[in-house]
């Protein structure tokens, strides 16, 4: 099983975003952060979520993928498969296409003190922008 771990980092709502990614595998481990441009939080949260997933098809395409964020509006839209909000709506739908060509995806909420290296990794991007 890889456990990916992703958060997001916004200067301003909407402002400068970037993202990071700490992807395990094993012993292995993987660490993604780069600006993304201009987006609200959540909208860099979903997009955290789609880049890792890119990189998980890359890859781990035959893997199980746990991926683990602290974005409770990510989380809740995916395992509800719904949101109402249209902006969201596109990055659901990216989601899901990419999340089916895995043969078990599971998306779990956890608090951000087990984000810590996401969460670093996205600052680090954002820093880099000053």
């Amino acid at each position: 099983m890889i456990e990916v771990y992703t958060d997001a980092a916004s200067q301003g709502n909407p402002g400068p975003s970037a993202i990071g990614i700490f992807i395990k595998a094993g012993q292995d481990y993987i660490e993604e952060h780069q600006l993304i441009g201009k987006y609200s939080n959540h909208e860099a949260e979903f997009i955290a979520v789609i880049k890792a997933l890119n990189i998980c098809q890359e890859r781990f395409p035959n893997e199980i993928i746990s991926c683990r964020t602290d974005a409770k509006v990510v989380v809740d839209t995916v395992e509800k498969n719904y949101t109402k909000n249209e902006i969201f709506q596109p990055y659901l739908y990216q989601i899901n296409e990419l999340s089916n060509s895995f043969p078990y995806f599971f998306m779990k909420w956890i608090p951000e003190k087990q984000n810590k290296h996401a969460d670093n990794l996205a600052r680090k991007a954002l820093q880099a922008n000053r």
